[in-house]
């Protein structure tokens, strides 16, 4: 049974490597899902909004992971 906890830990390790970054694109998705359609005006916004959103969660664990591994 140890195994098979480990080899599911491993997996998701593969796709999910830092929780924070996957809840902040989640949450961001989300924003993006029910937020953006409330706020008046062109839908053309939207997607560029959505990429920099997420461009900026990105950048922001790149660096704080970055801080992280400096500090060891």
């Amino acid at each position: 049974m140890k195994v098979v906890i480990t080899a599911i830990t491993e997996v998701f390790g593969l796709f999910v490597e830092d929780g924070s970054l996957a809840i902040g694109i989640l949450v961001w998705l989300a924003v993006a899902a029910f937020v953006f359609p409330l706020i008046a005006g062109s839908d053309t916004w939207r997607a560029p909004v959505l990429f920099v959103g997420l461009v900026a969660l990105l950048v922001e664990n790149v660096l704080r992971s970055a801080r992280r591994h400096l500090r060891k």
